[in-house]
């Protein structure tokens, strides 16, 4: 997979019993579309994966997947807290039609470098999967650093990694000791326009859920060389990836949706509703981006 353009880390939508509303689903899914993202990226830590049943899971693949028109991107996010229960839902996923999978390391179990590199490797012998790895330490406590990327450099499945680290020496780094034999995209969404300028190709991005178009407005921008107008983009969206990266992320995502018109609902306990307060501040960092 050449992953390209922004591919929105989607949220799971939920009803007000607290079941995926699959029909506010659709209405986002075919909004994102139309503000042109590149791709899917379902049951990843914007859609609250770990607060989904297995079969939760398996059904928001399936939906995304039949939804997805065959020159969308389909990543697959398969993370859990143990290598046996990522194998079982890469497994699904890839019966779903998903080729490439999205893992950062398993939580709570704050894996040594090599115990990683372990869980990583079976996964691929296990499933014939395309692996996008997931550097995200304040949510899983680890790093998935150079040591690992060091171990898969010469293993073509592990195509790239996601960096939502918050550290840009992490994407100099990567150009620097790898070149192009990993595809980095980026997950810091506050630092976007630096992380584009050091390597990245493609944006994962939550923020997408509320606010695709000008999001992919920016990485058009980019990609057509127009650095400082892509420069003057960024401070639009600034406010907005500042306070998402603030705290109660999935909250405001989820809010910034119904700001956007696609309401989506709230997040499973133990996240709670923002405040009203809350409210009035993010929609505040959004007006400049919602025009």
């Amino acid at each position: 997979m050449k992953m390209t353009g922004v591919m929105p880390a989607l949220v799971t939508p939920f009803d007000a019993k607290g079941k995926i509303d699959f029909n506010a689903y659709e209405k986002l899914l075919t909004k994102l579309r139309a503000d042109g993202v590149k791709g899917w990226v379902p049951c990843g830590s914007t859609g609250e994966y770990n607060a989904l049943t297995a079969d939760e899971r398996a059904a928001v693949l399936k939906f995304v997947a039949d939804f997805a028109n065959k020159d969308e991107l389909l990543i697959a996010g398969t993370n859990a807290g143990s290598t046996w229960e990522v194998i079982q839902h890469t497994e699904r996923a890839r019966e779903l039609g998903y080729k490439t999978v999205l893992l950062s390391a398993p939580f709570y179990a704050t894996p040594a470098v090599d115990e990683l590199i372990q869980h990583y490797q079976a996964v691929l012998d296990a499933v014939d999967v395309e692996i996008v790895l997931y550097n995200y330490p304040p949510k899983v406590g680890v790093e998935v650093g150079l040591d690992v990327l060091d171990a898969f450099k010469d293993e073509p499945r592990v195509i790239g990694i996601k960096e939502s680290s918050g550290n840009l020496l992490r994407a100099i780094d990567i150009r620097s000791r790898y070149g192009d034999r990993y595809q980095l995209t980026n997950g810091s969404d506050d630092q976007t326009l630096d992380f584009f300028l050091w390597g990245a190709t493609s944006w994962i991005c939550g923020p997408a859920n509320c606010m695709a178009k000008a999001c992919v407005d920016l990485v058009n921008t980019i990609e057509r060389g127009d650095w400082l107008a892509a420069r003057d983009k960024m401070q639009v969206i600034y406010g907005a990836m500042s306070s998402l990266e603030s705290g109660k992320f999935v909250q405001k995502v989820k809010y910034g949706c119904e700001l956007a018109g696609t309401p989506v609902g709230v997040g499973r306990a133990p996240l709670q509703p923002l405040t009203d307060a809350e409210k009035a501040a993010f929609r505040k960092a959004m007006e400049p981006v919602l025009g």
